[in-house]
């Protein structure tokens, strides 16, 4: 195939209510679309960087930047046959981190790939199943009571996990007293690195909740002390943020530092790189599961592809269109049925585009 257009656009779209971690509130999403065109063929994907530095050194506008100025120019006239083509023409190895605007150039040339062989993304990357087990993610709420009420309606609508964000003075007595009302439910959480060594006795005390995992409790970049906490609290310690490579997770895995991955595509430089951690951990009986950065339907999309791997064996958090949208920008949109989320069987990631829709929502755009 040889790429004669990329196009790498800016859309707002409005969450239909604020999400809100340890590390900041998020009101609107700007999203950054990146179409490759091939031989009469586009392939889709989404940069999953956030507005701020507050999950990742890459934001909106690094990511822009990274792609305008290093990434797409050097695609077009590239004739490529493979996502890894692509990074090659992109000289991607030239560029030291920046693994989500990376992940964006490689996303989209793997959706070529498999429209221009006719099969459905996840086909084409190895998927084993039909369909997903999804899971939702709640952010931190101002009172108890809030909380309960969202549990409540997410349980209601089928959702096989729930994950809660989690901060501390917002942990220990909350989860227990939410633990007593849903004693059965499939509970997780999440800090986004807002403990430390020191907050000891209240992450211990979260064994008594019986959570499937705490994910990502300290900071970002530290193995040695997830390793530590790992070794005094029995439960599984789940690492995000911390997993940026098949290397990270490595070390993860050699020193301890967890016992669960959450593979976001994006994140870790896009699906080859999400495919050799999955590898990984397999080799290792280690559990992974799909995370989720607020996508709109494409990047909703690769997510789900790439959860039908037979490693992801936990919930991911890839739940319906309409938990953060008030219309999504893929049809038909991502439904929940019974807990699971069926992959879409068309070509590529299976689902169409609005571009009429992402055209009027286009606050900036680069052509090359």
């Amino acid at each position: 195939m040889k790429i004669d257009r990329v196009e790498l656009r800016e859309v707002t779209m409005q969450l239909r209510e604020p999400f809100e971690i340890s590390s900041g509130v998020t009101y609107d999403r700007r999203v950054l679309l990146v179409t490759l065109h091939a031989d009469g063929i586009t392939g889709w994907a989404e940069c999953v960087a956030g507005e701020t530095p507050g999950y990742s050194y890459e934001t909106t506008e690094t990511a822009w930047s990274i792609l305008t100025e290093y990434l797409l120019p050097g695609l077009p006239g590239a004739h490529i046959e493979t996502a890894a083509d692509a990074l090659e023409a992109a000289d991607a190895d030239a560029i030291r981190g920046h693994q989500m605007a990376k992940a964006s150039v490689e996303m989209a040339a793997w959706d070529l790939e498999a429209k221009a062989k006719e099969v459905p993304l996840a086909t084409l990357i190895g998927g084993a199943r039909n369909s997903v087990p999804v899971g939702v993610s709640i952010g931190l709420q101002p009172n108890d009571e809030d909380l309960h009420r969202k549990v409540g309606e997410f349980v209601a609508e089928g959702y096989a996990r729930i994950k809660i964000k989690i901060k501390p003075g917002r942990d220990v007595e909350m989860l227990l007293g939410l633990r007593e009302k849903y004693p059965d439910v499939m509970l997780m959480v999440d800090a986004n690195s807002a403990f430390s060594l020191d907050d000891l006795p209240r992450l211990k005390a979260l064994d008594e909740v019986g959570l499937m995992m705490i994910e990502q409790p300290l900071a970002h970049d530290d193995y040695l002390d997830h390793a530590r906490l790992q070794e005094q609290i029995e439960t599984p310690i789940c690492l995000d943020e911390s997993i940026r490579s098949v290397r990270d997770a490595e070390l993860a895995l050699e020193l301890g530092s967890c016992r669960i991955i959450n593979i976001k595509p994006g994140r870790v430089g896009g699906i080859a790189s999400s495919k050799a951690i999955h590898d990984l951990c397999a080799s290792h009986d280690v559990p992974v599961w799909c995370g989720g950065m607020l996508e709109s339907g494409v990047g909703r999309a690769h997510n789900v592809a790439l959860a039908t791997l037979e490693g992801f064996s936990l919930p991911g958090d890839i739940s319906a269109s309409r938990r953060y949208w008030s219309e999504d920008i893929v049809t038909p949109e991502f439904v929940l049925d019974d807990g699971t989320m069926r992959v879409p069987e068309g070509h590529g990631i299976g689902v169409s585009v609005r571009e009429d829709w992402i055209a009027q929502a286009t606050v900036r755009e680069a052509v090359f």
